[in-house]
Protein backbone atom coordinates (compact mmCIF):
# COMPACT_ATOMS: atom_id res chain seq x y z
CA UNK A 1 0.00 0.00 0.00
CA UNK A 2 1.55 3.29 -1.37
CA UNK A 3 2.12 6.29 1.23
CA UNK A 4 -0.86 8.27 1.96
CA UNK A 5 1.19 11.51 0.78
CA UNK A 6 0.50 10.12 -2.53
CA UNK A 7 -2.96 9.51 -2.77
CA UNK A 8 -3.76 12.38 -4.05
CA UNK A 9 -8.08 12.49 -3.27
CA UNK A 10 -6.54 12.02 0.49
CA UNK A 11 -4.24 14.96 0.07
CA UNK A 12 -7.10 16.89 -1.66
CA UNK A 13 -9.20 16.39 1.22
CA UNK A 14 -6.85 17.12 3.78
CA UNK A 15 -5.77 20.19 2.11
CA UNK A 16 -9.71 21.57 2.11
CA UNK A 17 -9.74 20.68 5.68
CA UNK A 18 -6.10 23.02 6.17
CA UNK A 19 -7.90 26.04 3.72
CA UNK A 20 -11.15 25.62 5.53
CA UNK A 21 -9.01 25.66 9.50
CA UNK A 22 -10.73 22.82 10.39
CA UNK A 23 -7.93 20.66 10.55
CA UNK A 24 -5.75 18.38 12.88
CA UNK A 25 -1.44 17.69 12.71
CA UNK A 26 -2.05 14.46 10.65
CA UNK A 27 -3.82 16.75 7.97
CA UNK A 28 -1.32 19.42 8.14
CA UNK A 29 0.96 16.93 7.28
CA UNK A 30 -0.70 14.97 4.56
CA UNK A 31 -1.27 18.06 3.40
CA UNK A 32 2.20 19.51 3.06
CA UNK A 33 3.79 16.31 2.70
CA UNK A 34 1.44 15.41 -0.28
CA UNK A 35 1.95 19.04 -2.05
CA UNK A 36 5.80 19.23 -1.29
CA UNK A 37 5.96 15.56 -3.70
CA UNK A 38 3.68 17.63 -6.35
CA UNK A 39 6.45 20.30 -6.14
CA UNK A 40 8.93 18.03 -6.68
CA UNK A 41 7.34 16.50 -9.85
CA UNK A 42 6.50 19.59 -11.29
CA UNK A 43 9.34 21.60 -10.87
CA UNK A 44 11.95 18.41 -11.13
CA UNK A 45 15.70 19.23 -10.38
CA UNK A 46 18.10 18.97 -7.40
CA UNK A 47 19.20 22.79 -7.39
CA UNK A 48 16.37 24.69 -4.35
CA UNK A 49 15.65 22.54 -1.02
CA UNK A 50 12.16 23.48 0.21
CA UNK A 51 11.88 22.82 3.70
CA UNK A 52 8.38 22.95 5.73
CA UNK A 53 9.67 22.09 8.82
CA UNK A 54 8.64 19.96 10.78
CA UNK A 55 6.93 17.74 8.00
CA UNK A 56 9.13 17.36 4.90
CA UNK A 57 12.02 18.71 2.58
CA UNK A 58 12.82 18.02 -0.61
CA UNK A 59 14.57 19.11 -3.93
CA UNK A 60 13.21 20.70 -6.66
CA UNK A 61 14.09 23.23 -10.11
CA UNK A 62 16.65 22.21 -12.18
CA UNK A 63 20.05 23.54 -12.23
CA UNK A 64 23.43 22.82 -11.01
CA UNK A 65 23.80 19.92 -8.53
CA UNK A 66 24.45 20.05 -4.88
CA UNK A 67 26.32 17.32 -3.52
CA UNK A 68 27.44 18.66 0.02
CA UNK A 69 26.21 20.79 2.97
CA UNK A 70 23.80 23.22 2.91
CA UNK A 71 22.54 23.74 -0.68
CA UNK A 72 23.06 27.02 -2.74
CA UNK A 73 19.17 28.11 -2.50
CA UNK A 74 16.87 27.32 0.29
CA UNK A 75 13.21 27.60 0.95
CA UNK A 76 11.54 27.46 4.30
CA UNK A 77 8.17 27.75 4.87
CA UNK A 78 5.44 27.45 7.44
CA UNK A 79 3.55 24.32 6.65
CA UNK A 80 -0.34 26.21 6.98
CA UNK A 81 1.54 29.26 4.75
CA UNK A 82 2.94 26.28 2.48
CA UNK A 83 -0.74 24.55 1.94
CA UNK A 84 -1.94 28.22 0.96
CA UNK A 85 0.90 28.86 -2.09
CA UNK A 86 0.27 25.88 -3.35
CA UNK A 87 -2.88 26.46 -3.25
CA UNK A 88 -3.59 29.99 -4.55
CA UNK A 89 -4.69 31.18 -1.57
CA UNK A 90 -1.21 33.31 -1.01
CA UNK A 91 1.01 35.18 -3.03
CA UNK A 92 4.17 34.21 -3.01
CA UNK A 93 5.47 37.96 -2.31
CA UNK A 94 2.83 38.87 0.62
CA UNK A 95 4.41 35.62 2.37
CA UNK A 96 7.71 36.54 1.79
CA UNK A 97 7.12 40.58 2.82
CA UNK A 98 5.66 38.93 5.98
CA UNK A 99 7.98 36.68 6.94
CA UNK A 100 6.09 33.08 6.37
CA UNK A 101 8.60 32.54 3.62
CA UNK A 102 12.31 32.35 4.29
CA UNK A 103 14.65 32.61 0.87
CA UNK A 104 18.15 32.14 0.79
CA UNK A 105 20.22 32.05 -2.68
CA UNK A 106 19.58 33.79 -6.16
CA UNK A 107 17.50 30.62 -7.16
CA UNK A 108 14.97 30.60 -4.31
CA UNK A 109 12.15 32.19 -5.70
CA UNK A 110 9.29 29.26 -6.33
CA UNK A 111 6.60 31.73 -7.81
CA UNK A 112 7.18 30.44 -11.07
CA UNK A 113 5.91 26.97 -10.14
CA UNK A 114 2.85 28.22 -7.72
CA UNK A 115 -0.03 27.77 -7.26
CA UNK A 116 0.06 24.45 -8.22
CA UNK A 117 -2.30 23.15 -11.05
CA UNK A 118 -5.70 21.27 -9.36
Amino acid sequence: MPPKHRDPVLVAEAVDRVLSASYEKPDLALAVRGLAERLAAVAPGRHVEVRVPPFTAVQCVEGPRHTRGTPPNVVEVEPVAFVELCAGGLAWADAARDGRVKTWGDRADLSPWLPLAP
